[in-house]
């Protein structure tokens, strides 16, 4: 395609992003204020929502894992972070109403704001104490109401797709709820859309989704020893999935 009409397409998806993205925000809020959970209004972002943004990008989703786990039980999820497209990725790939743990500035952005707030995501304060009470009781409460939680523990998106280390304190709230967390790598993001550009280029996104880590029976001494593990897994899936495509490429 022509250097030149990228440009145009590109200008065509931010409107499409504009105006999809602020309709399905005004139905969900519509539909949350009418409903006693935000399950629907979550559907509504898994079935409608992200795929119709994933299909104005020109982004192709591979699964792979979705057997390794009961979806009829809440989970953490624990995913690395690669890109903004991130999100959109896993409302989709994942089969369940999801909430997501997000940075306490998202609650003040207009109507994006209202929205996550709406659907009972789960803010990170700065404080430190505060953060840690505060996450606690908000997932306690989710993860009773029978919802999963999605959290990026790398903090932040990475630069050049490798993996940045994990911050330990995220799964707290894991092995207080003696809920299982469940390892998910994405392998191109990062080439869609990278952290310092705003163009979108089109391309595939694979998700694999590893077995669930039992968190049963953990102290809070133990978060380091978990958090390694996830790494460890993630790393390796990470690589297998680098490897496939060094050798489809090849082909």
């Amino acid at each position: 395609m022509p250097k030149l009409l990228w440009p145009a397409i590109n200008l065509l998806q931010v409107i499409f992003l504009v105006l999809w993205t602020g309709g399905w925000i005004l139905a969900a809020l519509v539909v949350r204020a009418l409903s006693r959970d935000a399950v629907p209004a979550l559907t509504m972002a898994r079935r409608l929502w992200a795929p119709g943004l994933l299909w104005a990008a020109g982004i192709r989703l591979e699964v792979e894992g979705l057997d390794h786990v009961d979806w009829a039980k809440p989970h953490f999820f624990a995913a690395n972070h690669q890109s903004m497209v991130d999100p959109l990725v896993m409302f989709h790939a994942l089969p369940v109403p999801l909430l997501f743990i997000l940075k306490e500035e998202l609650r003040k952005v207009p109507f994006l704001g209202w929205y996550v707030t709406a659907m009972g995501m789960i803010f990170v304060p700065r404080k430190k104490r505060r953060q840690s009470l505060e996450n606690l009781r908000q997932c306690r409460e989710r993860i009773a109401a029978g919802y999963s939680i999605l959290m990026f523990p790398e903090g932040t998106r990475s630069r050049d797709e490798r993996i940045g280390p994990f911050k330990s304190a995220v799964f707290l709230p894991a092995i207080a709820t003696a809920t299982p967390v469940v390892p998910v790598v994405l392998d191109g993001p990062g080439r869609i859309l990278p952290r310092d550009s705003f163009r979108v280029r089109p391309g595939s996104v694979r998700v694999a989704i590893g077995r669930p880590i039992a968190t049963e029976g953990l102290r809070r001494e133990d978060r380091r020893d978990l958090t390694q593990r996830l790494r460890e897994e993630i790393l390796a899936t990470h690589q297998r999935l680098l490897d496939g495509s060094k050798l489809g490429s090849s082909n």
